[in-house]
């Protein structure tokens, strides 16, 4: 088995889910190989990040070598230097990028979404993410997070169904957080007073469904929003429209977690996503789940969660009023719960992406 390679350009990009994603693989990866548990054929494997002059370092590896190499940053690091430095070996991408070039490209599309809403993006984003997702169908073996997006995937890109490996998220990395509860005091929330919305406004995200849907709402109740926007990529879906709802920007796992175990819900109202990793990060804290009646949430969340129509703010409305009037999760909802979560751990996925190469 020749050298293997994993791109880690994430570490020079801002956190969200995607970066989460690689991040979590390749700590997976590192376990994996301290507990001697690779696939046989990988067993001799040689292990190493590559990252660009710009990474952070944020990652605490065992056994996965991490080298910095070249002089460019973004798509020109790459397509370039990391074409360069990854080409004796297999290369890994992560996080929906890596050299058009490479002869052993292992690459993880989390998405179709430039094709099926270029709308949700700036025209120049979404033409160039499209192209290099088809040369990426010619050149390189395809990896994506759900069954959903293998099929959307396929569908925009000829690519056979059963060419496209399926490596889902997970939300364990928040299982050994330890709540930051001062956050409600910092907010002036009540537990169980507020619902709690991930992504901000990107157009996408719906998150307009929820400022609707909370001016029904019993006074005392806000609508939450975590998350930070790129303008540069995603177009704006409007300003914030009611008093009640509060845009806190990004925030630290510790406050997430508290916000999550102390919520009336989450709400989920997106038009489009690859996986939805919230929900489940929701259900680790207990928290009850209105999410968007899309095909990959139902994949994610089964009969773990309420589900709305995208666009019928009236829908969640009355959905938002019943949780109130239930109040926290029954035994059988958190058993439900768990069921969704044990389907879903970084290892699985970890080897699941490892058989595949």
């Amino acid at each position: 088995m020749p050298d293997v390679f994993l791109n880690g350009r994430f570490l020079s990009q801002s956190l969200s889910g995607v970066q989460r994603f690689a991040a979590e693989i390749v700590k997976a990866i590192d376990q994996l190989i301290d507990r001697q548990q690779l696939p046989a054929r990988l067993s001799d494997a040689s292990w190493t990040l590559l990252v660009p002059s710009n990474a952070e370092e944020r990652l605490s590896l065992k056994h996965i070598h991490i080298a910095r190499v070249g002089t460019r940053t973004g798509h020109a690091w790459d397509q370039i230097d990391l074409a360069v430095a990854a080409r004796n070996g297999t290369l890994i991408s992560l996080a929906n990028s890596g050299p058009v070039l490479h002869r052993r490209h292992h690459i993880v599309l989390h998405d179709a979404q430039v094709f099926r809403h270029p709308e949700f993006f700036s025209r120049s984003y979404a033409s160039f993410h499209r192209g290099l997702g088809r040369l990426y169908a010619r050149t390189a073996n395809l990896i994506t997070v759900s069954e959903f997006s293998r099929s959307e995937l396929s569908a925009v890109l000829g690519v056979p169904s059963d060419a496209i490996t399926v490596c889902s998220n997970s939300a364990e990395h928040l299982a050994e957080v330890e709540p930051d509860t001062s956050i409600l005091e910092r907010l002036d929330l009540g537990p169980g007073r507020y619902f709690l919305a991930i992504g901000s406004t990107k157009k996408n995200k719906n998150i307009r469904l929820a400022t609707d849907a909370i001016k029904s709402m019993p006074a005392d109740h806000r609508l939450v929003i975590v998350g930070a926007e790129d303008e540069r990529v995603f177009r704006h879906s409007g300003p914030m429209p009611d008093e009640r709802v509060m845009r806190v920007g990004q925030v630290s796992d510790e406050a997430i977690a508290a916000l999550y175990q102390h919520a009336a819900a989450l709400i989920f109202p997106s038009f489009y996503e690859g996986f939805g990793v919230p929900p489940l990060e929701a259900m680790l804290f207990g928290c009850p789940v209105i999410a968007s009646d899309i095909a990959v949430l139902r994949e994610i969340c089964g009969d773990a969660a309420e589900y709305c129509n995208p666009t019928d703010a009236g829908q969640l409305s009355l959905l938002m009023h019943e949780r109130i009037e239930k109040g926290p999760l029954s035994a059988f909802e958190r058993q439900r719960q768990a069921g969704r979560l044990a389907r879903y751990t970084w290892t699985s996925s970890a080897l699941a992406l490892l058989n595949s190469i």
